[in-house]
């Protein structure tokens, strides 16, 4: 069900979302607070209590982690004797630096197993929220983005937060903590000297990656925009396989991809470059650092104020300090890029649907299934207007066909129908309801469609014929397809029900997939149903088996025929003519053609045409060739 979302608020957006308007760029902090409720869910006090206790393992295990060096520099000072002999092994000291150092580990590794269920929580809820939000938003939305592009905007958001929540609470978080008790460690024990050198080589060393990743994100958004139109490119080529094969164009599509590639390749080069320069910087500071420190150390083994152990406890710490530090570079640039990749997800997120339901939006309320359009305007852009004053009933069990040339705006009537778009001015009604003030899930549960373009998941016919009501048993799919006809069909296929119909269903003919489509709408059982160019894309033969079916479906419904070929029409209640958006013509098809007006002209072009064909189908088959050149001498 779509919840009216207009001013419906992201977690932590701190703006509400509302329809019009351009999202601003998303600072890193204001992602970050978008993703912590996730992590405190509201009403989950198992998942808060994980929290609490992964932040107790978190700081033992730093603590435990701190203490190490001191084992260490303990083992040292009593294994040195300045020249006496050595007596006893410091076993137990020895043994304490290995416990303290696997319990230091297991810590961190229980932390990250009880956090694991809290963090996989959060990415599954966030993965879920936008799949919903993108079946909430709008057709014009769907019909303006590329697929492919969306795909991997999800795909990296998902992966960012992953990463976020892997390295940046529990790598960077303690790490920084590591650094202020190692600092006043040194300040306390050694003085100042020894801790303003690590604070100020650690400062120098984070500045200089902050300054030189913000300097080098523009490579990897330059990178990740290049994957994306690269990704984007070939998926719809191959979306387009039957396409490309029709028209040879397989060098074009190859060509094509390959500049993609190739601008991706550049992005990426520049940024493996820049990488390069960051971590060489990164290397020096480090090593000024650790030698700046050791060498203050040294002195002071020298003057006796520090033992062999003391010199071994800092270099230890420094070590021990360094390698995450070294490590933390490349997390902060993931980092960085994974909050890029959020801040899309979330972006995307924030686009407003732009049909929502008003608040507590009843259910429709089917009664005889009266359909009316009333004085109906519309356009897909307010510079063009494609219906014009559109009025018409269908009566409860009736048929209305509507007919006219490619573009008079017959689809869009559909589409207003099913609420993907809303009317600019008049009303639309189902047994006196305005369908803008009843919930679209009661709406598009009343109404069944059979479309021009019949798309079937990648799965089984039975899956897709059940997808008309998903709770159904199997003997009711199959009677559905029988009522549709292609049951017999189904039963000459080796797996039957079980057949993968591939992708988008291009292992089926467009007339078996047509009779997918009636056979999921039969099982439906709506009160109203809608055929939407049903059968302008199949053979004559076909289209007068599919015709059968389509009469059998829509008896005593309510029906509404959009069509081009006006054969299949003949038979409706009243035929209405649109052209240029407007209602030129109306009533029943002998009326219609007796009047010679716009109707009884298609007619005739139609019939032609038909005829025309028919004859050029004859000659092809070898049975006419001697009435035509008998016609052409």
């Amino acid at each position: 069900m779509v919840h009216s979302a207009s001013n419906r608020l992201l977690p932590g957006s701190g703006a509400t979302i509302t329809t019009g308007g351009s999202e601003p760029q998303r600072s890193n902090l204001r992602t970050l607070v978008t993703l912590l409720p996730y992590l405190w869910p509201h009403g989950r006090l198992d998942l808060r209590l994980r929290v609490g206790l992964a932040l107790v393992l978190l700081t033992c295990a730093k603590i435990a982690n701190v203490y190490v060096p001191f084992l260490y520099k303990a083992a040292v000072d009593a294994l040195d004797v300045h020249g006496a002999p050595l007596l006893v092994v410091p076993v137990m000291v020895i043994l304490a630096y290995g416990a303290t150092r696997v319990a230091a580990q297991a810590m961190g590794e229980l932390r990250d197993a009880v956090f694991a269920k809290v963090a996989q929580n959060a990415v599954r809820t966030l993965a879920l929220t936008t799949f919903e939000h993108l079946h909430a938003l709008s057709l014009r939305f769907h019909l303006e983005r590329a697929t492919g592009g969306v795909s991997r905007i999800i795909e990296r958001g998902v992966a960012g937060i992953q990463f976020v929540l892997g390295f940046m609470l529990f790598n960077i978080l303690p790490t920084l903590l590591e650094i202020g008790l190692v600092g006043g460690i040194l300040f306390v024990r050694y003085g100042a000297s020894f801790a303003i050198v690590v604070l100020a080589t650690i400062t120098i060393y984070i500045a200089y990656t902050l300054l030189v990743t913000e300097w080098r994100l523009k490579y990897r958004r330059e990178m990740n925009r290049r994957d994306t139109e690269a990704n984007t490119r070939a998926i719809d080529s191959l979306l387009n396989y039957e396409t490309v094969k029709y028209f040879g164009n397989e060098a074009h599509e190859a060509r094509r991809y390959d500049r993609a590639l190739m601008f991706y390749q550049r992005a990426a080069v520049s940024s493996q470059q820049s990488l390069s320069l960051l971590n060489i910087g990164q290397g020096l500071i480090i090593a000024a650092g650790l030698v700046t420190v050791m060498v203050l150390a040294g002195r002071g083994v020298v003057a006796h104020r520090m033992t062999l152990g003391d010199f071994v406890l800092v270099n230890t710490f420094l070590i021990q300090l360094y390698m995450p530090l070294n490590f933390l570079g490349m997390v902060y640039r993931e980092i960085k890029q994974s909050l890029v990749d959020m801040e899309r997800m979330f972006t995307l997120l924030n686009v407003p649907p732009e049909v929502v339901d008003v608040p507590g939006a009843p259910a429709l309320k089917v009664s005889g299934g009266e359909l009316v359009f009333e004085h109906v305007d519309f356009g897909y852009d307010s510079r063009r207007r494609i219906l014009h004053d559109v009025s018409f009933t269908v009566p409860p069990g009736k048929t209305v066909a509507i007919v006219g040339a490619s573009g008079a705006g017959k689809s869009t009537l559909s589409r207003i129908l099913f609420r993907f778009y809303d009317v600019e001015s008049g009303v639309v009604r189902i047994d006196g309801q305005d369908i803008r003030q009843v919930s679209q899930e009661s709406l598009r549960a009343a109404i069944g469609i059979v479309p021009q373009d019949t798309v079937l998941f990648n799965d089984t016919i039975r899956y897709n014929v059940r997808y008309g009501r998903t709770d159904a048993s199997d003997q009711e799919v199959e009677e559905a397809a029988r009522l549709a006809r292609i049951d017999t069909f189904i039963a000459q296929l080796p797996d039957g029900y079980e057949t993968m119909v591939g992708e988008r269903g291009l292992k089926l003919s467009g007339g078996e997939k047509q009779r997918v489509a009636i056979a999921r709408t039969i099982l439906k059982e709506p009160r109203i149903l809608l055929f939407d160019e049903a059968t302008s894309a199949l053979d004559s033969q076909t289209e007068q088996e599919i015709q059968r079916s389509l009469r059998e479906v829509s008896a005593e419904r309510t029906t509404l025929v959009i069509a081009h070929r006006l054969s299949t029409v003949v038979d409706a209640d009243e035929i209405l003519v649109l052209d240029h958006g407007r209602i030129v013509e109306r009533g029943r098809h002998p009326d219609l053609i007796a009047r010679q007006g716009r109707y009884a002209d298609m007619w005739m072009r139609q019939r032609e045409a038909a005829e025309a064909s028919e004859r050029l189908k004859r000659v092809a088959d070898g049975l006419d060739v001697a009435g035509v050149m008998g016609g052409a001498g």
